[in-house]
């Protein structure tokens, strides 16, 4: 069975390319109007054009999670827009350096950790008000299975990912009683354009990883914007703080 969203309004981030896209448009699809938010500014507005034309309701709006104020500023713009918040996919994130911990540049912490982690807290932030005011709402943040699981090379990119891991549960006690719930999804590799870039240049890396594929293929991003529906829908109505692996199996190993 297909979620139905019809007369409701969902908000994506990192919503130009990848997972965000494909979420984005799945919305589109199951009837709510959309946000579709990204720093890359050209490509939220023309993925929105693109599905307005499909005949959706949708605004595509720069945003960059790093900053408090354009955070702020993209909830209030939904909410202006559309009227309400429905749903929100806490999707945009980064990718850190493959370094192992005592090499790593305190720059590429702070720059990992303000768009990953204080990012989602940020729209969590804002998203949380507004629904907190409604009585009712959804939130999906995106961790990953590297939030689950540890790997040499990478633990500033997976701190962040167990760290918001942390940030939903806290989040989904606070908020159980007032009709909102907070889970997280946990993509393994994903057929993305930064999954291409790492193909690239991590080359042998990425071959190691795609060995540990159980299900022997990267997923593709509509099947993780599938999960986030879920977990927005009243089919998961009772779901509550969970981190949902979508990975193809690597994390039972």
């Amino acid at each position: 069975m297909n979620p139905d969203f019809e007369n409701q309004v969902a908000l994506v981030t990192g919503a130009a390319s990848g997972i965000g896209l494909a979420t984005a448009q799945a919305f589109a699809e199951a009837g709510a109007a959309v946000t579709l938010a990204d720093i890359n500014e050209e490509g939220a507005r023309s993925a929105a054009q693109q599905l307005v034309a499909a005949g959706h309701k949708a605004i595509g709006i720069r945003c960059d999670v790093a900053d408090d104020d354009d955070v702020a500023a993209m909830v209030g713009q939904t909410v202006a827009t559309f009227g309400r918040l429905d749903a929100a996919f806490n999707n945009a994130g980064v990718q850190a350096p493959l370094m192992e911990t005592a090499d790593a540049d305190v720059g590429d912490f702070d720059r990992v950790t303000a768009i990953n982690l204080r990012g989602v807290w940020s729209c969590m932030k804002y998203e949380l008000l507004h629904m907190r005011e409604r009585g009712s709402g959804a939130i999906v943040n995106c961790s990953s299975m590297g939030g689950l699981v540890g790997a040499a090379g990478r633990g500033i990119y997976r701190a962040t990912k167990h760290g918001i891991l942390g940030l939903t549960k806290c989040a989904a006690l606070e908020n159980a009683t007032r009709g909102i719930r907070v889970n997280a999804v946990c993509p393994g590799m994903v057929e993305t354009p930064m999954a291409k870039v790492m193909m690239e240049t991590q080359a042998d890396a990425m071959r190691e990883l795609l060995k540990e594929q159980p299900i022997g293929r990267l997923a593709r991003c509509e099947e993780i914007a599938a999960a986030v529906l879920w977990l927005c829908s009243p089919g998961a109505s009772f779901v509550l703080g969970h981190a949902l692996a979508v990975d193809g199996g690597v994390t039972i190993r």
